[in-house]
């Protein structure tokens, strides 16, 4: 059971990097991202960012591409925050297929 602490820095965290995706977003790939959901560790330093990409034939290019820039991202999150947060978390990007299931389920009934 995550405690509250762990959901508010959740909610600021998810709210923060969606703006930052948005306007910076890989424009240049065509793609539409947004965070679905992010899971804090208990003690802040770790946080796992699902995010929902589509065109889905893409999504590995863009998690390639969120991966290999977390560290700046991680930095301007900590500009964004810096007064809501001592310590920024580590991210690590993670495709949300939540949809994908539902999808699939439905298709099956």
């Amino acid at each position: 059971m995550e405690s509250t602490r762990q959901l508010k820095v959740a909610k600021l965290l998810q709210k923060e990097l969606g703006i930052y995706l948005q306007r910076n977003s890989l424009t240049y790939l065509n793609t539409l991202l947004s965070v679905t959901v992010v899971r804090i560790s208990p003690d802040l330093s770790f946080a796992k960012v699902f995010v929902s990409v589509f065109p889905p034939e893409k999504r590995e290019e863009v998690l390639n591409v969120l991966n290999e820039t977390k560290s700046h991202v991680r930095f301007e999150l900590g500009k964004k925050v810096k007064n809501q947060l001592r310590i920024v978390p580590e991210l690590a990007f993670h495709i949300d297929d939540s949809l994908d299931y539902a999808e699939r389920i439905d298709k099956l009934l």
